[in-house]
C-alpha cells in the first residue's frame, strides 16, 4: 500500500486530490495538512510514501517546507508538486521535479502523475531522483525574488509602489497599511505574506503588528524586559519586540 500525504492550503484542492485517489485502491491517505508548518511535523512523523505538496502557500510554501525537513527527508517520498505557477516558472519543474500538477487539473492528467509515481516507488534505487529534487530547490533558490514594488488601488485608481518608498508597514486585519512619508495607503495583503515577499536584508518585522524598512531607523531606545522603542526618520515610533530583538542586531552588526 502506498501512503500518501497531501498538503494544500486550500480546502477543495485537497478534497479534490482526496476524491481523485479514491479510485486508486493502492494508494490510502494517511493525513493532509492546511499549512507548510503543520506539514513539516507531518511529514517527519508519517514519512508518506507518496507526497501532494502545494508550492504556494503563506508563511511557509512549498519550497520552503522542503528546505525544512532536510535532505534525507525529501529523499524519502515521491513528490508531486501541486502549484499554479506560469509557464515560465514551470521550466525548472521540467528539468528537476518527479511531477507537478497545474491547477486545475483533469482526471486523466492526474492518472498520469499517479502512474508515474508509481513507476519511480517500484525502483530500487532513487538516486537520480533525490539529486533532481535538490537541484530544483538550488534552482528555486537562485531564482527567488524579492518585490521590488506594490500594486496599490486608492481613491478609483491603481499604482505602483516601489518598496524603498515604504517607511514602515501596519498591521490592519487581512489588510496592511504601508506608510510613505505623509502618506499612507491600505493593501489587501497578510503581514505574513507580505514579510515573505521583501527582502529580509531591508525589511524586518519589529513586533506582531509593524514592520519596518531598516534605513528609515533613526534612533533606539530601551524600555523594560529587553524591549527598545524604535524611532523613524519621519518621527513614528514603535516598539521592537525582545523576539524580534537579535534579527535586528544582524542585520545591523551591532549588538545593544
Amino acid at each position: 500500500m502506498i501512503r500518501a500525504l497531501i498538503v494544500d492550503d486550500e480546502p477543495l484542492a485537497r478534497e479534490r486530490i482526496r476524491t481523485l485517489l479514491e479510485s486508486e485502491s493502492d494508494i490510502e491517505v494517511v493525513a493532509e495538512c492546511g499549512d507548510g508548518l503543520s506539514a513539516v511535523s507531518t511529514i517527519e512523523r508519517e514519512r508518506p510514501d507518496l507526497l501532494f505538496l502545494d508550492v504556494q502557500m503563506p508563511e511557509m510554501d512549498g519550497f520552503r517546507v522542503l528546505e525544512a525537513c532536510g535532505a534525507q527527508a525529501i529523499a524519502s517520498p515521491a513528490i508531486i508538486f501541486v502549484t499554479a505557477y506560469d509557464k515560465y516558472a514551470l521550466r525548472a519543474f521540467d528539468v528537476h521535479a518527479l511531477d507537478y500538477l497545474l491547477k486545475p487539473f483533469d482526471r486523466e492528467r492526474f492518472a498520469r502523475a499517479i502512474e508515474r509515481a508509481r513507476a519511480v516507488l517500484m525502483q530500487e534505487k532513487k538516486g537520480a531522483i533525490d539529486e533532481r529534487l535538490l537541484a530544483l530547490l538550488a534552482d528555486i533558490k537562485q531564482e527567488t525574488k524579492h518585490l521590488e514594488r506594490l500594486v496599490v488601488k486608492a481613491s478609483g485608481r491603481v499604482f505602483f509602489l516601489k518598496t524603498e518608498e515604504i517607511d514602515w508597514i501596519e498591521s490592519a486585519s487581512n489588510y496592511v497599511r504601508l506608510h510613505t512619508g505623509r502618506e499612507s495607503h491600505l493593501m489587501r495583503e497578510t503581514m505574513s505574506a507580505l514579510e515573505a515577499k521583501l527582502d529580509p536584508k531591508k525589511f524586518l518585522r519589529v513586533n506582531r503588528s509593524a514592520i519596518v524598512q531598516i534605513e528609515k531607523i533613526k534612533e533606539l531606545h530601551p524600555l523594560f524586559r529587553g524591549e527598545y522603542e524604535i524611532v523613524l526618520h519621519d518621527g513614528t515610533r514603535l516598539t521592537l519586540g525582545r523576539a524580534y530583538r537579535e534579527k535586528l542586531q544582524e542585520l545591523l552588526g551591532h549588538a545593544f
